[in-house]
């Protein structure tokens, strides 16, 4: 077993040694790039990941010798443990792959980092994204600056972090009518997570024209569910009629889950509760 044949199962098929696997891989200084890079972004995932995989990440991303997009990858490689450990907290033994001191030293390493402004731009965006999937009070002074710049690149990170860090709806309903698709992406992502009901029009929009690039249109199938779950069969009801089974299978997912939604009797604390993760 290596890390190509690893890739080529789902996480939940590996055998017992695919820790031992990635572990050697991305130890391996000498060896072929593209594989410890393989290595890095399968590490990541909560079938794999532990402690020793965790910290062996963060020494990567604090490694200036290492090329920055294996460091890239490592930070964003954080990213779901960081948010299981935030959402279940650390109550049951087996909840989560990472003990708390791992999760605690991933948020410490990860500040530090991004305090580091010589740090190399594409590693920096990515350990402000990987490291929101926790959000702590330092983050949300860091989007605000990342969404001020002039810089495209960190506007696109600062939306994808609103999806995750809260109080910036008015921003998330502006950048909605960017003219760059990765930073609208983005916002009808972090509409559907907030249910921000000002998204709705422009998500409509996008179910219905059929200029819409498909990630788009995918992101804003799972934003009618979030924003409106009552009203979203009646905007998704079409899209079943398209030629491609991706889109086809998006929409029978959302419609079971905005059906399921529908039926629940929540009050408004526990709807915004849904959305804060």
């Amino acid at each position: 077993m290596d890390v190509k044949a690893l890739s080529e199962r789902q996480p939940s098929d590996w055998p017992e040694e695919a820790r031992e696997v990635l572990l050697s891989a991305i130890r391996d200084r000498g060896g072929d790039a593209a594989v410890r890079l393989l290595a890095v972004q399968l590490a990541g995932e909560l079938e794999a990941i532990n402690d020793q995989l965790a910290r062996l990440l963060l020494d990567v991303i604090r490694d200036g010798a290492e090329n920055e997009e294996l460091r890239a990858a490592a930070a964003i490689a954080l990213g779901p443990a960081l948010e299981l450990g935030y959402v279940d907290g650390f109550d049951e033994p087996d909840g989560v792959p990472i003990s708390e001191q791992t999760f605690r030293a991933i948020q410490d390493t990860m500040r530090e980092a991004y305090a580091d402004a010589d740090l190399p731009k594409e590693v920096r965006r990515r350990v402000l994204e990987g490291s929101v999937r926790a959000p702590r009070k330092w983050h949300a002074k860091a989007v605000r600056e990342a969404y001020a710049s002039n810089d495209v690149d960190w506007q696109v990170t600062a939306v994808f972090c609103m999806e995750y860090v809260r109080g910036f709806d008015e921003q998330i309903l502006g950048a909605l009518a960017s003219d760059n698709l990765h930073i609208r992406y983005q916002a009808v992502m972090a509409a559907g997570n907030w249910g921000l009901d000002g998204a709705w029009r422009s998500v409509v929009e996008l179910l219905a024209s059929p200029a819409t690039e498909k990630p788009l249109l995918l992101a804003a199938v799972e934003a009618a569910v979030g924003i409106r779950p009552e009203e979203a069969a009646e905007v998704l009801g079409e899209l079943l009629e398209s030629d491609d089974e991706e889109v086809v299978g998006a929409v029978q997912e959302a419609l079971v889950l905005a059906e399921a939604l529908s039926e629940l009797d929540f009050d408004d604390d526990e709807e915004e509760g849904l959305a804060d993760r």
